[in-house]
């Protein structure tokens, strides 16, 4: 892991090996050589490091795709279920207002039954509960309990009235019915528009945050992008120095073949005149040894 994260660190410079025109004209062909493995050890370090960045580069722009296409996903998603929210809603808005025009239908009933007239079923019916109590539990004359009781027979005569009207009207129980039955149709398309809504709402942070996360994740491949372009320069800068060294090389081999093969035609030369003067000799009639005829041999004068 500590090698892995080696390769991510800034380039030491102070690893970099440097070469000037002065270097070529001046160093000798063994300095060139040495400097010439220098600058390849280095270049073939800088371009692993590279490569290393590279890789790992590609591998966060690889993962940055993935987090967008994961966000892609959620949003096609919650769009998906922002279109059934609406599909919901309107059919929720229809019902309700469906079943405000029923409850409007009940409420015109009753009043064209009378209903709301006077009081409701329920307080006659406390009230009945009172006057009750009171005939039980309290002591009372002649005069006031048959007063007593003329009221309780009223309030059960209207409490009956009330009843019979509501039980003898059937319209207006089955239009309250499907008043009720309509409006619960409704809650049910309302709770789906709430059920839906907060699937698409979760759908929607998860794709906020798979962005972001593609946000944190490209910006690291930027980051890294750079470090590869910084460790690939440096490497090219050391293969280019590497060649221009190989050159300088190459031309002072030429130049030693060159004074080689100069030293050998003077070498010639040289062997050539000596053989002429021994010739000299030989046609002067003077006596040569086994060396003096070998030379001629050697310079096909013989």
């Amino acid at each position: 892991m500590a090698q892995a994260e080696a390769e991510f660190e800034s380039i030491d410079e102070s690893k970099n090996v440097a070469v000037t025109d002065d270097d070529l004209q001046e160093k000798s062909k063994g300095e060139l050589i040495k400097l010439a493995g220098q600058l390849r050890d280095r270049r073939n370090e800088l371009n692993q490091k590279a490569s290393a960045r590279a890789s790992e580069r590609d591998d966060l722009n690889a993962k940055t795709r993935e987090k967008v296409d994961e966000a892609q996903e959620h949003r096609e998603k919650r769009d998906v279920l922002n279109e059934r929210v609406q599909e919901h809603k309107e059919v929720r808005n229809e019902l309700n207002a469906k079943a405000n025009e029923l409850f409007d239908e009940v409420e015109d009933l009753k009043r064209d039954l009378k209903l709301d007239e006077g009081k409701s079923i329920d307080e006659l019916k406390s009230e009945i509960e009172d006057l009750e109590f009171k005939q039980q539990t309290e002591v009372l004359s002649t005069e006031d309990e048959r007063e007593l009781i003329e009221k309780i027979e009223d309030k059960r005569e209207q409490l009956q009235q009330k009843k019979e009207k509501l039980e003898q009207n059937e319209e207006l129980d089955d239009l309250k019915e499907k008043a009720e039955q309509v409006r619960s149709e409704a809650s049910k398309h309302h709770q789906k528009v709430t059920e839906l809504a907060d699937q698409a709402q979760e759908h929607h942070n998860q794709m906020i945050e798979a962005y972001r996360e593609a946000d944190d994740i490209r910006d690291e491949a930027d980051e890294m992008h750079e470090k590869f372009v910084e460790a690939q320069e440096a490497a090219d800068r050391h293969h280019e120095d590497f060649v221009r060294v190989q050159k300088r090389l190459r031309e002072l081999d030429r130049q030693e073949e060159e004074e080689r093969k100069a030293e050998r035609e003077k070498e010639k030369e040289k062997a050539r005149e000596e053989a002429e003067e021994i010739y000299e000799k030989f046609k002067e009639g003077k006596t040569l040894d086994t060396e003096d005829l070998m030379k001629l041999q050697k310079t096909g004068l013989l």
